[in-house]
Parts: C-alpha cells; structure tokens; sequence
C-alpha cells in the first residue's frame, strides 16, 4: 500500500505552524516506511513557496530542504493525464486545481491514501483516500500502516530519519 503526502505535512515537519501539529506531523513521517511514500513533485514546488514566501527562509537553505525531501521518499512528476484528471476532479468535486492535481498524481501512482489536512477528510477518488492525521477518530488503515511501520523500524534502528529531523 502506498500513501502520499501532501504539503501541509511537509511544512508542518519543517517547523511551521504550531508545535503541536509540527511534532505530530515529524512523528507521522518517522512512523511511516519510507518505501511507501509518494510526494508528488507538486508538494515540493508548494513546500518551497511556503518556506521562502511565508516564513522567509533563505533560498539556498531551502533548496537543501526540498532536496533533503526528495532524496528520502520517491518523487512523483504530474503526468498530462494527472492534469486531465485534476480538471474533472476540480470540476466535478471543486477542489482547487492544485489539490486536485496532487490527488490525481497520487492516484496514478497507485497510492491508497493521500495525507492531508487541507482536503475532506475520507474523501475517495480513484481509490485514493483523504486521511487527515490530526482528527478525530483516526483512520484504520492509516493506524495500521504506522504500527506495521513502527514494528519494522524497531527491528531495523537504522531506518532513514525524516528530512527535518536530520
């Protein structure tokens, strides 16, 4: 099973936003194997808006951090059919196209969750669950991803760290 991550996590584990929804968010990724995680190339792009725009951070240090990202989880590119589909599902759901086209990738790329706190939470397209991992009750699937994920990492301490925790 694949999950894919969207912004919001992201900047959420590179410090920004409350301390509580940051910890919890570097906590998510820690827990989840890095070998089903999918960030599709558009989280990055909104990742680097937000920390060089809203929070100032220098380019270069950014820089490092987008690519601390994609060096540790599989980076998924947006296809002319992941646009396609982002169109019907911005029209047909109103979802921002942006939204959209993250969903669309991860649902090419076979993923069958998308982490997110922007997006409905149990929303389902094309096989693809929204989970939002700060509500309440949480998601099955995603509490049994990350205790398999934990199980795993307990039995192989040397697990990749998440990018901000490095």
């Amino acid at each position: 099973m694949r999950v894919a991550l969207d912004t919001n996590i992201l900047a959420y584990a590179e410090g920004v936003g409350d301390a509580a929804r940051c910890a919890g968010a570097i906590r998510l990724i820690e827990q989840l194997p890095a070998e089903i995680v999918l960030l599709p190339a558009q989280t990055l792009g909104e990742l680097f808006r937000i920390l060089t725009g809203k929070v100032k951070r220098e380019p270069g240090l950014t820089r490092e951090a987008i690519m601390a990202w994609a060096d540790s989880f599989e980076v998924a590119d947006s296809s002319w059919s992941a646009f396609q589909a982002a169109i019907d599902l911005s029209i047909d759901h109103r979802l921002q196209i942006w939204d959209a086209l993250i969903m669309a990738v991860a649902a090419e790329n076979r993923c069958r969750l998308l982490v997110s706190e922007d997006l409905q939470n149990g929303f389902t397209w094309r096989g693809i669950t929204v989970v939002n991992p700060f509500s309440e009750p949480s998601s099955p699937l995603l509490d049994n991803i990350l205790q398999t994920g934990s199980r795993k990492k307990r039995r192989n301490p040397e697990s990749p760290q998440t990018p901000a925790s490095s």
